[in-house]
């Protein structure tokens, strides 16, 4: 009987357990069984660009919007499939397409004959042409009076390549930009005369504010198109079958209308008041946009402080093996030295992030591309001054702790690190410094840094100079707060 109470009932509770597991497990069965499966609903991720309004830009609520943006939702919905939109600009989409990153791209993106040999192409969603806008006032009022003069364009467009094909003709030269609001700042500031756009883009920029006026007939008629790569039919066939839908129902209408109104300057006015900021001052935008500037800086200071943790410990790795007795050690370290510091930032990011990913057969997220663009390049920034910082202890301190005998590896832990520290930590300092400036580069690959989010909100609103002023600002504030950390450790180090 003492046997049965001590072992029974823990016997008694596992089979009670066993019974309600097999029960529960019976009864999950028979649910399964009773329902057809369903399969999951497809998603992909599409990419677009940061500045084209009215087909994509932010709202004051820093959220997506647009025609491409409603459009490609609206057709989502239909065809049951779900998408996430990454604004990543239109260079760094259609090369994130080319690299398998991203699924497709819907970014007022011109059909083409040599678009079409490399992607697949939609049916045009939307009929445009090519204009040349002016700043107000020019006495410019065609293309024959370019000559001389430099025009500005944006890369990688159909009204670029217009403009390239007829610069011969009418003797002007061309800059190129990477965003529509520089592109358009560099005409109202008069360093250009004039710039190419597609005819909607422009007319909706000068209608709701920018100082431009077309001089021009739209040339070059296209039309917009949805992108994938060759191999997704069955994304371009749900694209183009939802699109026919909503032109059908009437919906496809209601969204063009919605961002476009009649055409009319002030029906355009109307229509884009809701995504506008009513106070245009200094202190109202910065009131109006301090959130989403705030969020910039976060993802700033969060890629920055993660790297710099990877590239000190890169940094450090290398560095020291550059100091070995070893001829293959020095040589590797030389080696990485070398590479990572001689490769442009801009270069070794898109490098990563658009042609790893085509080597390997597998994406790689834009965070940790740029995480890992920033450890290589300022892990070796870090490994030159860790090697420097160490040779630059007097050789002597080496040669009386090896006298003493002391293995090298002891010698160089006990004795010529603790003074090699002293040399580098204010590099380390500076270098956390430099590791913040370099992330504004990554937004070419789309991470929303504090320049990202920049350029987000001056697609919105076009006060592209106040913008900046406030993104510049908030650097030198952050950057000045770290020089002072600096030069305290710096004293505190050498006291």
């Amino acid at each position: 009987m003492l046997f049965n109470k001590k072992v029974g009932a823990p016997m008694q509770r596992k089979s009670f357990v066993t019974g309600l597991f097999v029960i529960l497990a019976g009864l999950f069965l028979t649910l399964w069984s009773a329902k057809p499966a369903q399969a999951a609903e497809k998603h992909y991720t599409i990419g677009t660009d940061v500045t084209y309004a009215p087909f994509e830009f932010a709202n004051e609520k820093n959220q997506y919007v647009g025609i491409d943006i409603d459009l490609m939702n609206a057709i989502a919905k239909t065809e049951g499939f779900t998408v996430t939109i990454k604004p990543v600009g239109f260079n760094a989409a259609v090369q994130a397409l080319e690299a398998g990153q991203i699924d497709g791209v819907i970014a007022g993106m011109s059909i083409t004959p040599e678009r079409q040999e490399k992607f697949l192409m939609s049916k045009p969603y939307y009929n445009v042409g090519v204009v040349m806008a002016v700043k107000q006032g020019s006495k410019i009022k065609s293309l024959k009076q370019l000559k001389g003069q430099r025009v500005a364009i944006k890369t990688g467009t159909a009204a670029a390549n217009y403009a390239l094909s007829v610069k011969d003709k009418y003797g002007f030269t061309t800059v190129t930009f990477d965003d529509s609001n520089n592109m358009y700042q560099d005409v109202t500031t008069g360093n250009s005369v004039a710039c190419f756009e597609d005819s909607p883009v422009m007319q909706y920029a000068i209608n709701t504010g920018l100082k431009l006026s077309i001089v021009t007939k739209p040339a070059n008629p296209t039309g917009y198109g949805f992108a994938t790569n060759k191999k997704n039919t069955e994304l371009m066939a749900q694209f183009n079958a939802g699109l026919k839908k909503l032109k059908a129902n009437g919906q496809y209408t209601k969204i063009l209308q919605k961002y476009l109104g009649t055409g009319s300057k002030k029906s355009q006015a109307a229509a884009n008041k809701k995504t506008q900021e009513t106070d245009r001052s200094f202190f109202g935008l910065l009131k109006a946009n301090w959130g989403t500037l705030m969020g910039g800086l976060q993802e700033t200071l969060l890629v920055t402080v993660v790297a710099i943790i990877f590239a000190t410990i890169v940094g450090i790795l290398v560095g020291l093996l550059g100091v070995l007795p070893n001829a293959f050690a020095r040589g590797i370290s030389i080696t990485f030295i070398y590479i990572f510091r001689g490769l442009p930032l801009l270069v070794l990011a898109l490098f990563i992030y658009t042609g790893v990913p085509s080597l390997i057969g597998a994406k790689v997220p834009a965070f940790l591309a740029g995480i890992i663009t920033l450890t290589l390049n300022e892990g070796a920034y870090t490994a030159a001054f860790v090697k420097g910082g160490i040779e630059a202890v007097d050789v002597g301190q080496m040669e009386a702790a090896r006298s003493l005998g002391l293995p090298f590896g002891k010698a160089l832990r006990k004795v010529i690190l603790p003074q090699g520290i002293r040399i580098m930590v204010p590099s380390f300092i500076n270098q956390f410094i430099i590791t913040l400036k370099d992330t504004s580069i990554l937004s070419i690959i789309g991470i929303l840094e504090l320049t990202q989010t920049g350029k987000i909100i001056i697609a919105r609103n076009m006060e592209g100079f106040k913008i900046w002023t406030m993104v510049a600002l908030i650097y030198l504030v952050i950057i000045t707060l770290l020089t002072w950390l600096s030069k305290w450790v710096q004293k505190k180090v050498q006291a």
